[in-house]
């Protein structure tokens, strides 16, 4: 890889413009799984040096507690309860602020690299209430001067619990400073649930929440907030899903630096790019880490068993780490080391026994519902709450916009930053330029094993307009543009989305065409989809088999659908 330059694609530039789409897809993955997306290793750097600024904006709020003095001293204060009050709420002021997960290149985020508070303190951008019709005072879909001072509000919050004269000794931050972050931040959630994710309240909010209560209980309930994250992240990856992300995330690694490495994670290059027995022990073996041994740190209670297993789940999150996977979740797992060493080496000898009010167990197992509910009903929990992190089984969409559609929605939106494909256009000189980058975001795609569903169900998006020239966009990267952040949440981007901006943009029929595909529900089979027109509505539905899915290379475009009943066939 090139330092300052991305690597020049291996492939036949003049056969990829005339190919179909599954030529492109055949030529990208093979591409792909040779070098990944080719990304300079600037970049890495750039995020390493982010991963740095976090853990020293981290220290520098420790240092405004009275009793905790010395940069360089950590040793004497970094388990204090107090600093792993304040290490949560930074982590909801990094997150809330765009500069954690979903910044950067790596998220297709290029002029700028992040949204965030660009959008949330503007007036008119789009926001997303999750029960505008069942909540009062929360209806409406632009965002207005009420938005902008409760997200104020929220950040001022967060500065005054960081900067709190609490002192070292006292154990705890004063709860009800806690308790204003948290009912900003729910206040916030019912007029915009993007930010509210953004914050990754799942998982910083859940913890904060055990800040309302005394210590010991706080650490104890802690402990069963991150033992429900491990174990929803587990369970989420009890699918067949999983060994391509492993594989997609594995060759885009800058760990590894030739292609005969990359080939490992592929089945037998370039004649079966379906994931290797290798990506598979890794997926297997990385759920059976995440179930067992964070079990064996609740119970282990100290000595050497409680070392070894959280050096295990260290390495586990140093290795997400350095792999830099794409979307970027990188300070959220230096956090969960940092748990690891607070929650069960520090104070491994905190457990049930020690609890004065057991009823505070009723934090966590909130979140173990929520977990239970998203595999389920993942229509309907969204993606973070169901805690079903990289696992390869999200809710995903692919917009189409025909050229007036592309100027009506640049027209009637406010953004800070160009529709993806138009940045990298602008990055590259040009859309020929544009091309190979833009097309190996689909590969990246059809790698996983949604991108082969989305490849059989566009020609049916799209049956009824054989003339019109499309954008094909993916639907992450066009909520993080209109609505200033996104991390894998399909939820943004679906019916929600696409009727606001019919609101705004006024598209006629053909448009704007949007497929949706929701995650597997955990005891199905089948995942199901709809196709949108933004001016008429849904038009079909039906499902798709994980079974064809698995079992196809990442260019196939056969997969048999089964349309709806009461749905015309197409």
């Amino acid at each position: 890889m090139g330092f300052l330059r991305p690597v020049e694609p291996d492939i036949d530039v003049d056969e990829l413009r005339r190919g179909g789409r599954s030529t492109q897809m055949r030529i990208l993955s093979e591409n792909y799984l040779s070098q990944g997306f080719g990304t300079p290793d600037v970049v890495y750097v750039g995020y390493l040096m982010k991963i740095a600024l976090f853990i020293l904006g981290a220290a520098l709020f420790a240092l405004t507690t009275p009793g905790v003095d010395g940069l360089f001293d950590v040793s004497q204060w970094w388990a204090l309860p107090v600093v792993w009050q304040k290490v949560v709420l930074w982590c909801i002021l990094f997150e809330v602020t765009g500069l954690g997960c979903g910044f950067g290149p790596l998220n297709l985020r290029f002029l700028p690299p992040l949204g965030s508070f660009l959008y949330w303190f503007r007036r008119g951008t789009i926001r997303m209430p999750p029960w505008p019709r069942r909540v009062p005072l929360t209806s409406g879909d632009r965002r207005g001067v009420v938005d902008i001072v409760l997200y104020a509000a929220l950040l001022v919050s967060l500065l005054v619990a960081l900067v709190s004269a609490t002192a070292a000794g006292t154990v705890q931050l004063p709860w009800q400073k806690v308790a204003v972050v948290l009912g900003l931040l729910a206040v916030i959630g019912l007029r915009d649930r993007t930010i509210f994710l953004a914050a990754r309240a799942e998982v910083y909010g859940a913890i904060a929440v055990t800040f309302l209560v005394p210590f010991p209980d706080s650490i104890v309930a802690a402990k069963f907030v991150l033992l429900c994250i491990w174990w929803g992240a587990a369970v989420s990856k009890l699918n067949v899903h999983f060994p391509s992300v492993v594989q997609a995330m594995e060759a885009n690694s800058p760990l590894w630096r030739t292609k005969r490495i990359k080939h490992l994670f592929t089945r037998s290059y370039p004649d079966d790019l379906r994931p290797s027995g290798l990506s598979k022990l890794l997926a297997h073996g990385g759920t059976a880490i995440e179930f067992g041994v964070p079990l064996v740190l609740i119970l282990s209670g100290g000595g050497t068993v409680t070392t070894v297993a959280a050096t295990v789940m260290i390495l586990f999150h140093l290795h997400i780490i350095v792999t830099i996977p794409m979307g970027t979740p990188l300070e959220w797992n230096v956090f969960m080391i940092f748990a690891v060493l607070t929650l069960f080496v520090d104070k491994a000898s905190l457990g049930l026994g020690d609890l004065v009010h057991p009823a505070v167990l009723l934090i966590p197992a909130v979140s173990f519902l929520l977990v239970v509910l998203g595999n389920l009903f993942p229509e309907r929990i969204c993606f973070l709450f169901g805690m079903r992190y990289y696992a390869g089984n999200w809710d995903t969409s692919v917009w189409c916009l025909s050229p007036s559609g592309e100027q009506k929605l640049t027209d009637g939106t406010i953004r800070f930053a160009m529709l993806p494909h138009r940045q990298l256009e602008k990055i590259y000189g040009g859309v020929e330029e544009a091309r190979v980058t833009r097309l190996t975001g689909f590969a990246f795609r059809a790698i996983h094993t949604h991108g082969r569903a989305h490849a059989a169900l566009l020609p049916r998006l799209l049956a009824d307009q054989p003339t019109t020239e499309y954008v094909e966009l993916d639907g992450e990267t066009v909520a993080g543009v209109l609505l200033g952040w996104n991390f894998g949440d399909g939820h943004l981007h679906s019916e929600q989305l696409v009727e606001t901006l019919q609101g705004l943009c006024a598209f006629e029929p053909g448009e704007l065409r949007v497929l949706v595909l929701d995650a597997q529900p955990i005891h199905k089979q089948t995942q199901a989809y709809r196709l949108l027109d933004a001016a008429t509505g849904e038009f079909e539905r039906g499902t798709v088999r994980v079974a064809d899915m698995v079992n196809r290379q990442p260019w196939a475009d056969d997969m048999p659908v089964t349309v709806g009943r009461g749905v015309r066939a197409r």
